[in-house]
């Protein structure tokens, strides 16, 4: 979907999609983390009942990473994120265009069959991970709301956001190990604790202690820096920091 609305009124205007890739959108899973709930961020359009994914598509000009990120600061406010591609949806399935007519048709334009909007196109995933009260999230004045979503609670979502959702939530799963700093949630000193109650969320499971923190140490990613001052010394929890050059 268009990232901001003068894009969407200039694709609108243009018919064949002129300074912009034909047939390549990018769809954007953003995950938002904040006191062990795990959400995901949507956008609801005016008078359609449609829901979606934060994307939009590549001006002939750009590097597709960086269009990826104007999408997201456009929807959130936030720079300098961590956000990864992480699976491209190509399926022939996936295309309908009567959503895009509906959005459109709520702003008075008819458009032509051979609207490039209108026509199959491929869509690159990225996902994120931020702490959602750090970012603002912003609709457009095609949209009623940009706004987070517990992901046992999502709206219909069109074409196939749902499973792109799915996909990015196991691929975040998977490599949760490997991209824990990038995502920069917590601060720069915290329990292990603090560091289990991350993973539990977006894992959705509880686990055991003892394994959990085994398992951390041994990926050489952590210091320990001091106890943590709140009450005798034999209950205070040790206070860790990721290791800088890592």
């Amino acid at each position: 979907m268009p990232a901001n609305n003068n894009e969407f009124k200039n694709q609108e205007a243009d018919a064949k999609g002129a300074g912009y890739l034909p047939g390549l959108a990018i769809d954007a899973v953003i995950f938002g983390f904040h006191d062990k709930q795990l959400k995901v961020l949507l956008l609801a359009y005016k008078n359609t009942g449609l829901y979606a994914l934060p994307g939009g598509f590549i001006h002939d000009y750009e590097d597709v990473n960086e269009a990826a990120r104007r999408v997201l600061f456009d929807r959130t406010g936030l720079k300098n994120i961590f956000l990864e591609q992480f699976y491209v949806f190509g399926d022939r399935s996936r295309h309908d265009p009567e959503p895009l007519k509906k959005i459109m048709a709520v702003r008075g334009a008819i458009p032509p069959a051979d609207h490039w909007l209108l026509k199959r196109f491929v869509s690159i995933g990225y996902y994120a991970l931020v702490d959602f009260t750090k970012a603002i999230p912003t609709p457009d004045s095609i949209s009623d709301s940009c706004d987070w979503y517990a992901l046992d609670e999502l709206p219909l979502l069109m074409q196939d956001h749902r499973l792109i959702i799915q996909k990015a939530l196991v691929t975040l799963r998977v490599n949760l190990d490997q991209k824990l700093i990038g995502f920069n949630l917590l601060t720069e000193d915290f329990t292990m604790g603090d560091l289990q109650s991350l993973y539990e969320t977006v894992l959705n499971r509880k686990l055991i202690r003892a394994a959990f923190q085994r398992k951390m140490l041994s990926l050489g990613i952590l210091e320990r820096i001091a106890k943590k001052f709140t009450g005798g010394a034999h209950k205070a929890p040790y206070v860790y920091r990721f290791i800088s050059d890592k």
